[in-house]
């Protein structure tokens, strides 16, 4: 039995970007699959560990730690190598910025939950859906691509040319976008550091179809 159990989603882009991070920092974990179309996340069992009835949850011996970019901050403070976060305070600042436009301004609103409630509130069909996706997600990705194109930090991945915490979110929210044919054309930066990342082993095992519970 490992150290760690992640309770989460193959296809949920906020578990991509946790087991990303584990799988970079070499820890391994065991894995719990909730099926968010079955509603398992609101489970008593996970409404336990997890009051918000989101995924990912991340069980270490000192607790049941929710929220992706809390874990991805506590894992970085506790198994430092290799370093997801810059040690300058600015530069640390710079990758929690780039992170929140995906983790903040983009997913919120794009949530499967979110999607569901447009359907079943307002009746909006699958195209309606599609459509509403593809609005927040351009608008987060052109900020994205404006900043990463513009900014002089800005290396092989979003800071520098080491895999860090943005690059995660950045990752995981482009594998989403194709779900919902985001036509990425516009944004060659992030594409680009995009394929950077689908380069590196450990983030292509967090890909969603690499994963058990797959479908």
């Amino acid at each position: 039995m490992s150290q760690f159990t992640l309770h989460n989603y193959f296809r949920s882009s906020t578990s991509v970007r946790v087991r990303a991070a584990l799988n970079l920092k070499g820890l391994a974990y065991d894995y719990v699959p909730l099926s968010l179309l079955k509603g398992e996340q609101a489970s008593e069992a996970h409404l336990a560990l997890n009051p918000s009835g989101l995924v990912p949850t991340l069980v270490a011996p000192e607790g049941a730690l929710p929220q992706s970019l809390a874990i991805l901050e506590w894992l970085d403070e506790t198994h430092p190598e290799p370093p997801i976060l810059p040690s300058d305070p600015w530069g640390r600042a710079r990758v929690r910025s780039l992170s929140q436009i995906v983790a903040v301004d983009i997913h919120p609103v794009n949530n499967l939950r979110v999607l569901k409630h447009l359907e079943n509130e307002f009746s909006v069909d699958a195209a309606g859906k599609a459509a509403w996706f593809r609005k927040w997600a351009n608008a987060g990705m052109q900020a994205l691509e404006t900043r990463l194109a513009r900014e002089s930090e800005t290396g092989d991945f979003c800071h520098g040319d080491s895999v860090g915490m943005a690059d995660l979110c950045l990752y995981a929210q482009v594998l989403n976008n194709a779900r919902f044919d985001v036509d990425m054309a516009h944004y060659p930066t992030v594409m680009r550091i995009h394929e950077n990342c689908m380069a590196i082993p450990a983030l292509a095992r967090a890909a969603p179809v690499n994963q058990p519970d797959a479908i």
